[in-house]
Formats: C-alpha cells, structure tokens, sequence
C-alpha cells in the first residue's frame, strides 16, 4: 500500500518557505531590490487566512493518521512477539512432556527385559508408549503451531481494520478538499 503525500501540508510549508524567503531580500551594498517584502508578507498571510479550515484540519489528520500506523505497527509487532514467546513455551512444554514420556516408557522397557518372561511383552509396550508419546508431542506441536497462526490471523485481521479506517478517513478529506477547496480559494482570490 502506498501512502499518498498530502498536498496540504505542502501547501502550508511552501507560504512558511516563502514567507521565511520574503523576510530575507536579496540586497547589494545594504539595498534590497526586486520586490516589496511587507507587501509579500501581507499577500502570503492573506493565502494563509483564506485556506479553508478543512485544509488546516487535513495536516492535523494526517499526523494523526501516520500516528494510527506507527502505534498499529507498533501493536502488531508486540503481539508478534507475545505469540512468539507463547509458541515456545508450549513447544518447550511439549518436549519435555514427550521427553518424559519416553524417559517412562524406557524405564518400563528396562523393567520388563528384566523379566525374561515376558521381554517380547516388554518390547511391544515400550514401543506403544514411546509412539504415544511420539505421537502426543506432535500434537501438542502442530497445536501450538495453530495457535501461533491463529493469533497471527488475528493480528492481521485487527490491522487490516485499522488500515481501512484510515483510508476510508483519506478518501473523506481528498472528497472534501476536492469539492470545498477550490471553491473558497477561488472565491477569495475575486475578493482580493
């Protein structure tokens, strides 16, 4: 997506520039030539008081806008990291209950081959237990996956929201700007 440049803020900075350039003539030998600056001065704070007050709100908006974005960035980023964090925690959890697990089932292998008796008995739960544990530890991986993802979605969709918000904001004050802008400076230049 990208962020137009809002005409506006131009707008007000170019007076500021010239106002700023108009205070400073060009001079040779302590004469200054080649225009009137308070007449300058005079005509640019003119242009300045007729720009409607749309126009001046729309700077206010847009610092405002990229204010949104940068605080919606900065929330997605946080919630990034807190998913994460969370994922590992619940990976790292996984692993050691499925290292547990294993550690259990060999135990249990361990005991059983003890027993002569029954070592194929043994050796056939042991490999129950160490692929139910296998098994778990998947799932409780491909869970937490979910959960990051899920998270991640939510993330996405709450920013999208706000991204929305903001352009629906931008198409109201360009529709605004397009239709009250030229009218009032129009009719203010005839005033003058």
């Amino acid at each position: 997506m990208s962020i137009r440049k809002d005409p506006t803020i131009d707008v007000l900075r170019l007076l500021e520039n010239l106002r700023t350039l108009a205070q400073k003539p060009k001079s040779f030998l302590g004469v200054a030539f080649g225009y009137d600056a308070e007449e300058m001065v005079m005509q640019i704070e003119k242009i300045r008081a007729t720009l409607p007050r749309e126009v001046k709100d729309a700077a206010s908006v847009a610092k405002e806008s990229d204010r949104i974005m940068e605080s919606a960035k900065e929330d997605a980023d946080r919630a990034l990291d807190q998913a994460k964090v969370q994922a590992e925690r619940v990976i790292a959890e996984a692993k050691t209950e499925a290292d547990r697990l294993v550690s259990q089932a060999r135990l249990q292998q361990e005991q059983m081959v003890s027993e002569s008796e029954v070592l194929k008995l043994a050796k056939s739960q042991a490999d129950e237990v160490r692929n139910a544990a296998e098994r778990e530890s998947s799932q409780m991986r491909r869970g937490a996956d979910r959960y990051a993802h899920d998270v991640l979605s939510n993330l996405e969709n709450s920013v999208a929201r706000v991204l929305q918000q903001v352009e629906r904001g931008r198409a109201e004050l360009d529709h605004v700007e397009k239709d009250l802008a030229p009218v009032a400076i129009r009719d203010k230049v005839k005033t003058l």
